[in-house]
């Protein structure tokens, strides 16, 4: 396992303070101005999980970016236990820094039952060992040091198409669409609730990619900023998220400052796993 996939099992690994009350943290020396949005909702479902019986499984989740999160500061966790019921659980998270609420989660889990199966195909894509791994083609791009941030990631990303840094410098590579091979840079345990929490987690990575590519920006341009405003994912089926997984993305509009992207997640085996939904703000600087 990775130092860095390491470091992010220890994020997850939340520490209860009371009940229904769970503690988090932002990794050590974060030079973020705000925290990730991908820890805070994983966190979030670790606390959720935490309070569901064993033999339930995440099969949605809604979360709210509120306010941007303090990593000089710990993350407080409240659950609300909604519901508990014969087939699904339902769970309503909190998370607090200075007195107020900074991102809000529900969360449902679902006992495993038989029935209608259909999905999208997989896209036809080149496997991931035939894709140059991102942290090097940041490195051609921008030299040694621009490679830091994947290189550094617990998440091996791969990126099939063009980056936003290179689509932002000609318009014949711009697209609403991007697709990336991505897993955990090591073995997880088995414990599902892991690997829904680190799909979770990088789910928030490249998602927004997809509306940057359409309008040719990037957010290393100097004149593009912005955030995301909600998240949401279901899980469809179990799935590893330490095996190579594609992430399709797209971008069927943006207005008002504000992009939509969704994504697919398939297996390597061509099962469509997961489905994932965010709305991102999305502002430039003339």
């Amino acid at each position: 396992m990775s130092n860095a996939l390491d470091r992010v099992l220890d994020l997850l690994d939340l520490e209860p303070i009371e009940v229904n009350i769970f503690r988090g943290r932002s990794p050590e020396g974060e030079r973020r101005q705000r925290v990730f949005g991908g820890q805070v909702a994983g966190q979030a479902l670790v606390a959720a999980g935490r309070t569901v019986p064993a033999d339930r499984f995440v099969h949605s989740l809604h979360g709210y970016f509120i306010r941007p999160g303090d990593p000089a500061v710990p993350l407080v966790y409240l659950v609300d236990r909604v519901r508990d019921g014969r087939s699904f659980t339902t769970r309503r998270v909190s998370c607090v820094q200075h007195g107020e609420t900074i991102f809000a989660l529900s969360a449902s889990f679902h006992l495993a039952e038989p029935g209608i199966e259909h999905a999208d195909q997989m896209p036809d894509v080149p496997p991931p060992e035939d894709v140059v791994p991102t942290a090097e083609r940041m490195r051609d791009l921008f030299g040694p040091e621009a490679a830091g941030f994947f290189a550094g990631s617990p998440i091996d990303i791969r990126h099939i198409g063009p980056l936003t840094f290179e689509a932002a410098g000609d318009p014949a590579l711009r697209s609403s669409r991007s697709q990336v091979w991505l897993r955990a840079d090591g073995r997880l345990p088995d414990d599902p609730l892991v690997h829904a929490c680190l799909m979770t987690y990088a789910s928030d990575i490249t998602l927004l990619d997809s509306v940057l590519l359409a309008g040719g920006l990037s957010w290393a341009d100097g004149r593009t900023y912005g955030a995301s405003l909600d998240h949401a994912m279901w899980f469809h089926r179990p799935f590893r998220a330490d095996d190579w997984l594609l992430y399709d993305q797209e971008s069927p509009v943006a207005a008002g400052a504000r992009g939509l992207a969704r994504g697919e997640v398939f297996s390597r085996d061509g099962r469509l796993v997961v489905s994932v939904v965010q709305e991102g703000l999305i502002r430039t600087r003339s």
